[in-house]
Formats: C-alpha cells, sequence, structure tokens
C-alpha cells in the first residue's frame, strides 16, 4: 500500500473506502462473495503480466512453462472437483463461456431455448439487451404462475413445439433445485444438446451439498467468484468428443489471450474445494443460513418467491409492502445492507418494473454467521422497510448493522 499511497493518493483512498465498507456493511448479493486472501494475492500477482494465446504445449509466444503449468494444474483440478471429462478454464466470464458453447456447435440464427430473465433467467440466456438474442433465434420458458416452479411438462411441450438444437438449464434468480434429470430428458425428446448454467450454484454443487448437472449435460458453464469462493472468470466443462469444438470457440473463436492470474485463482479455489473441510462447511451452511432467512422473513409476513429456497438465494416479494425493488434496495443499502432489485415472476405480467429483492447468505456465511445472524438479518430487513419514512430510524438501524458486522470481520489485520 506504501507505494500506492504516495503514487496515487486518489485510488489508495478507495481503496481503503471500499475496504472498509466491505468489513462495515452485510453483503446480500447473491452474485458476490469474499475470497480468502491467497486468491486476491495471485489476483494482483505478476501473473498479471504474461500474455498466452493457445492451450498449454502450443502457444503463440514464448516464456509460457510456467503459466503452461498454471493452466494445466486449474483444467485437472476442475476436472477432478466436478468429475468432468474436459475443463476450459480460460473465459473471461460466465457470458464469455455461454457465448463459446454456443457457438461450438450452433450455427447463427439457431434455436436456443431457455428461462425468461423475469421468470428466473440470466441475460446471456438470449434477452433482447444481449448479444446473444442477435446471433441466435430464442425462445423462453416460464414457471407455473401459481407455484412459481419450473412447469417440466409445458417445458417438453414448448420444446416439441420450437424444436430448439440447444435448451439452457440454469438461472440467475431461482432460489430452488432444477431437475437436471427432466432436463436432460427434454433435450433428447428434442435432439437438443443441453447446456446448464450453474454460475451462482457451483460451489454448493463441488461440496456435494445440491446435485450436479455434469454427468447429464453436454455443457456446464459456471464462475468463480460467487459460492466458489475465488476470482472472476468463467469456466466451461463438456465432455471429451465436443472438448475440441469447445476449446476453439474459446480461442481463437471468441477471445484472444486469457488472464494467467485469473487462472491462478481459478487453480487455487479447485483445489480448496477439493481438500479444505472449511469449504464444504461453509457451502452447507449457506443452505442452512438460506433457509433459516427465508423462514424468519415469512414469519414477518413476507410472500417469498417459490415459498422458500433449496439454495443460497432468498427472494422476498416486497411489493405487496407497497415497495418497488428499487425503493427497497435504497433503504437497505442505507443502513449497510446491500443487496439487489430484481424482477420476480409476476412482474412480467404487471409490466411495473422489480417488486423483488434478491438476498443471498454466501457472504455472509463464509464470514462466520450463522442462525442468530439470520434471524438479526430477518428483523433489520424488516424494520428497515417498515420504518423506510424515519431517519432517525435508519440512523439507530446502520449502528446495528455496523456492530454486527464487526463481529465478523472478513480480513483482519488488513
Amino acid at each position: 500500500m506504501g507505494s500506492l499511497e504516495q503514487k496515487d493518493p486518489e485510488l489508495a483512498q478507495l481503496l481503503d473506502r471500499e475496504r472498509r465498507r466491505l468489513e462495515e456493511t452485510i453483503n446480500c448479493i447473491a452474485a458476490e462473495n469474499t475470497p480468502p486472501q491467497e486468491i486476491l494475492d495471485l489476483m494482483g500477482s505478476i501473473f498479471n503480466i504474461k500474455t498466452i494465446e493457445g492451450y498449454p504445449g502450443r502457444r503463440f509466444h514464448a516464456g509460457c512453462e510456467h503459466v503452461d503449468r498454471v493452466e494445466r494444474l486449474a483444467v485437472e483440478r476442475c476436472k477432478a472437483l466436478f468429475r468432468s471429462e474436459h475443463a476450459n478454464v480460460q473465459p473471461h466470464s460466465g457470458t464469455s463461456a455461454n457465448l463459446a458453447v454456443y457457438f461450438s456447435v450452433l450455427q447463427p440464427g439457431d434455436r436456443i431455448l431457455a428461462m425468461s430473465l423475469p421468470h428466473g433467467g440470466h441475460l446471456s440466456h438470449g434477452h433482447h439487451a444481449s448479444i446473444t438474442s442477435t446471433c441466435f433465434s430464442f425462445e423462453h420458458y416460464r414457471v407455473d404462475s401459481e407455484s412459481e416452479l419450473i412447469d417440466y411438462q409445458g417445458l417438453l411441450e414448448q420444446a416439441k413445439r420450437f424444436r430448439p438444437k440447444m435448451i439452457v438449464a440454469g438461472a440467475s434468480s431461482y432460489p430452488r433445485l432444477i431437475d437436471y434429470e427432466a432436463m436432460a430428458s427434454i433435450a433428447r425428446e428434442v435432439s437438443a444438446y443441453l447446456l446448464v448454467d450453474m454460475a451462482h450454484i457451483a460451489g454448493l454443487v463441488a461440496a456435494e451439498v445440491i446435485p450436479s448437472p455434469v454427468p447429464v449435460s453436454d455443457f456446464t458453464t459456471f464462475t468463480c467468484y460467487k459460492t466458489m469462493l475465488g476470482g472472476r472468470g468463467g469456466v466451461i466443462l463438456t465432455r471429451q468428443d465436443l472438448a475440441r469444438k469447445v476449446d476453439s470457440a474459446v480461442f481463437p473463436g471468441s477471445q484472444g489471450t486469457s488472464p494467467v492470474n485469473a487462472m491462478a485463482a481459478k487453480a487455487s479455489c479447485f483445489q480448496r474445494a477439493l481438500v479444505d473441510p472449511e469449504f464444504t462447511r461453509i457451502q452447507g451452511d449457506t443452505v442452512r443460513n438460506a433457509r433459516h432467512l427465508a423462514s424468519s422473513l415469512s414469519e414477518r409476513g413476507y410472500r417469498l418467491v417459490t415459498g422458500g429456497t433449496d439454495n443460497h438465494q432468498v427472494i422476498p416479494d416486497i411489493g405487496q409492502a407497497g415497495l418497488s425493488g428499487r425503493k427497497g434496495e435504497e433503504l437497505l443499502e442505507s443502513v449497510g445492507i446491500v443487496c439487489n432489485r430484481n424482477v420476480i415472476p409476476r412482474d412480467a405480467e404487471s409490466g411495473k418494473g422489480e417488486s423483488g429483492l434478491r438476498l443471498g447468505t454466501q457472504a455472509a456465511t463464509a464470514r462466520g454467521m450463522g442462525f442468530p445472524e439470520m434471524e438479526k438479518l430477518a428483523d433489520l430487513i424488516h424494520r428497515t422497510l417498515e420504518g423506510s419514512s424515519d431517519a432517525a430510524v435508519r440512523k439507530g438501524l446502520a449502528d446495528e448493522v455496523r456492530e454486527l458486522s464487526r463481529g465478523f470481520p472478513i480480513y483482519p489485520g488488513v
């Protein structure tokens, strides 16, 4: 820090303020986590320097003897962790990984059937704002209007009518387990490839807290910075017979040089997931904490999308309390509870914008919080949303959040 403080004090100050923000707030954003220090060290290491194009042993630049070993370590550890025949660890992000999968076996304009964004899907699953929708012909399936769960029979009928060449399973805001066997059966019925995007739940899968899609899917993609407790970047898992197509779609198909620092961080988080019992404990506690938070919010009168949770996500519908998702997000951030507004299935029908909040328990769990803290968190959320118009109430709540957060330091001594 000394050098940065001297050479760029403005950035040094922002870095310190961000560290303080993390330590003094409760992070409930389902797409974030706080990785261990060794991940941060690798991401900021001299592995940033090396330019690579191609794959280990087949690079287009010299000086790759050590970084080749880094990539091989990441690949072998990833394959062992997820019991996959092939892994590509070069994608810059989850969206990059999905794009590479699409282009590995499809032609522009081919049909893809994926989950609707308001019903739980992701931008890279063919949303009109994403480049994916301009490259391929997407149709979207929805959850059941009453249960808010995937209707597999309805999905089968839709697939038979639409005849996609690929079906995408997986979501960014679906708090329940997905029946991968059912999805694979539907894909086989219409001779489609099955891509499972498990970006949010990869850590839960790695720890065997929830079922793995890898045995039944043609492709599985994920990111490492959510439940995996790693750094930035995406990964593609596939069968050996599809490996060459995937690798070619990543490089040279859709990206050039890949960051070695990110691949080193991937290798490290895979190793931790393979050998460290603490990783497995955190994943199990993440799901248990989510269920407890869901129950505590339900007891306080909040309707939960799908009625509960099977993973790290809890999605309360605050529209019933007369609040928009945006207003709820702003109120909670004002007291130090950081989450994000979220569209929910009913919003797709009303067209009124977001009326849900997406809460994730993985970051709070990683810093050591358990059932008592989830109960306290539910109470703080409720009191914040209920007393939204009173600045004095919010100030008191902010003090409570800060006190709770300080009891669970993320990076002690930093």
